[in-house]
């Protein structure tokens, strides 16, 4: 039982981070779809609102400790984000956070270009969900199989 929790916590906190360990995790410990996508949209979430709300502080924090020569402002990292920004604006940062960005990178990225926090929750939210539901069902096909399942015993 403590193991089952344990497990379910780690892919959870995982899923803060990175947004394709919720699936692929949830896929490997034996979770249904439907549990793999809460945990992975609830890990996602909990990361955004995190970062939401301490997210100017913490870019402050970064910036002022840790960063020893100059920042470049216009790395090439930097002009593709501008890009994607004056292309699509806060929906295309939340649609291309879980596949080009990580929930942390794709929050900080909205905060720092100054959208309003519940566009931030309502963006990322539907963003979390689609790509939830896309990734855990494509896992799910992929691991139904025959050929993947053989390779897998």
């Amino acid at each position: 039982m403590i193991e089952n929790i344990l497990t379910l916590l780690g892919i959870y906190f995982l899923s803060w981070f990175k947004f394709l360990a919720g699936p692929v995790l949830g896929s490997a410990a034996g979770y249904s779809t439907i549990e793999n996508i809460l945990i992975t949209i609830a890990g996602m979430m909990t990361s955004v609102m995190i970062f939401t709300l301490l997210g100017s502080k913490i870019k402050a924090l970064f910036e002022g400790n840790f960063q020893k020569k100059p920042k470049l402002i216009f790395s090439t990292k930097n002009r593709r984000i501008v890009h994607l920004w004056r292309k699509y604006g806060e929906i295309g940062i939340a649609f291309f956070t879980p596949l080009l960005f990580t929930p942390v990178g794709g929050t900080l990225i909205m905060v720092s270009f100054g959208v309003k926090k519940r566009h931030i929750y309502m963006h990322m939210l539907w963003s979390a969900c689609l790509w939830a539901i896309i990734i855990c069902l494509t896992i799910d096909k992929i691991l139904a199989v025959p050929l993947v399942q053989s390779l897998l015993l």
